[in-house]
């Protein structure tokens, strides 16, 4: 009995031992905004939202103007018409107005789904170079700078990251908006 215990104890104990060597912590950071704002892919996507939004906003501008111009036609020539002239011309003017407050909105959610859609590969590929990272500098956490207030000592890895994606220094663009 005394011999079981003593092999369970040394067993417990060199068990216990190379668990810990293997077991070495190795903490990075990054903050991915940060990362996200430098890579030429979101200078590209950011270029490409403006210009939808330049688009639609003139679009929008053109659909206002047109309802102004037939609401003043309108309100000038109604005297002249019949009854009924009078009515179906009310109708047009109602449908485009209301044409026009529907496009606010299906514009604001077109740029949001165009934003989300070219978004979503460029935060695919910045996860995917940080994992890439991680496993080739040994890293057991990557942690992101916005989501840690407080943390144990780690490294920055952005450098690093940057290194692995081909990106020299450049002056970020403006912070990325969360939908």
């Amino acid at each position: 009995m005394k011999k079981m215990f003593v092999v369970a104890a040394l067993a417990l104990t060199g068990f216990g031992a190379s668990a810990q060597n293997k077991t070495e912590i190795k903490i990075g950071y990054i903050n991915t905004d940060e990362l996200i704002a430098i890579m030429p892919e979101y200078q590209t996507a950011m270029k490409e939202m403006q210009d939808l939004q330049e688009s639609l906003d003139k679009q929008g501008q053109e659909l206002n103007d047109e309802a102004e111009q037939k609401r003043d036609q309108f309100l000038k020539d109604s005297s002249t018409y019949t009854p009924t002239m009078k009515e179906i011309k009310r109708e047009e003017l109602i449908k485009l107005i209301q044409r026009v407050q529907n496009y606010s909105t299906e514009a604001q959610e077109k740029i949001k789904q165009t934003g989300q859609q070219k978004m979503t590969p460029i935060q695919q590929k910045a996860v995917e170079t940080i994992r890439t990272v991680s496993k080739e500098k040994g890293y057991t956490y990557i942690l992101d700078n916005n989501a840690v207030l407080v943390g144990p000592p780690g490294d920055d890895i952005l450098p690093i990251v940057k290194a692995k994606l081909g990106i020299k220094e450049v002056v970020p663009a403006a912070p990325i908006k969360k939908p």
